[in-house]
C-alpha cells in the first residue's frame, strides 16, 4: 500500500494532472533551497517527489483555482 493514497490527495487537488504539475514543481523546490516543511523524522518517504506527496496529503500545500 502506497502512502498517501491517490485517493486522498486527488480529494485535495482535484486532478491528477493539477497534482503532477504541484508536485513537480515542489520537488524542483526541494531540490534548489532545501526547504522542507516538515521535519525530517516525520517523513515516511525518503525520495522528494515521496515528500512532496505527503506534503500535499498533510494539507500543507494548497491551491488556489481562480
Amino acid at each position: 500500500m502506497l502512502y498517501p493514497s491517490i485517493d486522498s490527495l486527488l480529494k485535495k487537488m482535484g486532478s491528477k494532472y493539477l497534482l503532477v504539475n504541484i508536485v513537480g514543481k515542489r520537488v524542483k523546490e526541494m531540490e534548489e533551497t532545501g526547504h522542507y516543511q516538515m521535519k525530517d523524522k516525520e517523513y515516511k518517504s525518503t525520495k522528494n517527489i515521496g515528500k512532496a506527496l505527503e506534503e500535499i496529503a498533510n494539507g500543507m500545500i494548497n491551491v488556489n483555482n481562480h
